[in-house]
């Protein structure tokens, strides 16, 4: 069985930015591919979950380097990449609405229904693993993707296109100086979205999630040549937890009203019902600590200007 770990690619400060990309790819994709057969089979949900955690790695880093690899050159590789990570998503969210939600709740809520919606949710979940992630992963397209990606990155194909010479440059440049620049430009997003943000409003809560998503992946990214980038990843990580559970709620949301589409099954309604209210009651008492969470991380500073953090090549 695969490991869980999940160390970054061994960058070196002395690589170029090309170099570093390519070896960014090379090993988010070697992991995914570590994942791929037990993705096939809910007996062990890390399977989807490391697969979907590979694949957002590689399309953060894709959108990331952007002033390096522009749009134009990765047009093709985004669609496929969103394509592969559609196909996981309904059984990912029946993984987790089982494990975090039905089974962590089992015999606390004064309600009947749970096991009926157990068994419901399980029943679409094997439906979603067959018609979807398996067929997925045995289509003519998934293998064409896995082929044409991996001799992308292996041959650097972007040094051969068409690229203007603001894209070239950056792809020359020392790596170290380009992810400098490139996580102070995604910690001003991150500061943007959620400086003076509206806590209540669900679409500035979710967009404040994706940004700090990205600026996670890219500090990740970044740790082999940096020293001191723990502190920041776990205050960064303290935030991430908070609008994370926000999005289980919605997602829960969502699942339940497929799951119940065609019921009118009093208990089963009612036990849903008590089931979103306890994940949310959950996220409104997490959300109490945003604030705290929040200043922590905007007083983290930048430890990737720090001559004292500049890992030795």
């Amino acid at each position: 069985m695969p490991t869980k770990s999940k160390t970054p690619a061994p960058l070196t400060p002395e690589l170029t930015t090309s170099a570093g990309y390519a070896m960014i790819l090379q090993h988010n994709m070697e992991y995914l591919l570590q994942w791929e057969q037990t993705a096939r089979s809910w007996e062990n949900i890390e399977g989807v979950h490391q697969v979907r955690v590979s694949l957002r790695r590689i399309r953060s880093a894709i959108t990331l380097f952007r002033t390096a690899i522009p749009k134009s050159a990765t047009k093709t590789l985004r669609k496929e990449l969103q394509w592969v990570s559609g196909q996981l998503g309904l059984a990912r969210d029946l993984d987790v609405f089982i494990d975090e939600g039905l089974c962590a709740i089992e015999g606390k809520l004064p309600f009947k229904g749970q096991k009926r919606l157990m068994l419901l949710a399980r029943k679409h979940r094997e439906k979603a693993y067959r018609d979807q992630v398996c067929k997925m992963l045995d289509s003519d397209r998934y293998a064409r993707f896995k082929a044409d990606f991996i001799a992308w990155y292996s041959n650097r194909a972007w040094e051969q296109a068409d690229l203007e010479d603001k894209h070239r440059k950056h792809l020359e440049s020392n790596l170290v100086q380009y992810a400098r620049d490139l996580l102070d430009k995604q910690e001003r997003v991150v500061l943007n979205r959620g400086s003076n943000i509206d806590r209540h409003a669900p679409e500035q809560m979710h967009r404040l999630r994706i940004e700090c998503k990205k600026l996670r992946y890219a500090a990740d990214f970044f740790q082999p040549i940096f020293n001191e980038m723990s502190e920041f990843i776990a205050h960064l990580k303290g935030i991430q937890d908070i609008l994370g559970v926000m999005n289980d709620v919605s997602i829960m949301h969502n699942l339940l009203e497929v799951l119940l589409a065609d019921s009118n099954e009093h208990e089963l309604l009612e036990y849903a019902g008590a089931l979103v209210g306890w994940r949310t009651c959950q996220f409104y008492y997490l959300l109490n600590g945003f604030d705290q969470q929040w200043d922590q991380f905007t007083e983290t500073g930048h430890p990737w200007w720090k001559k004292s953090a500049l890992r030795s090549a």
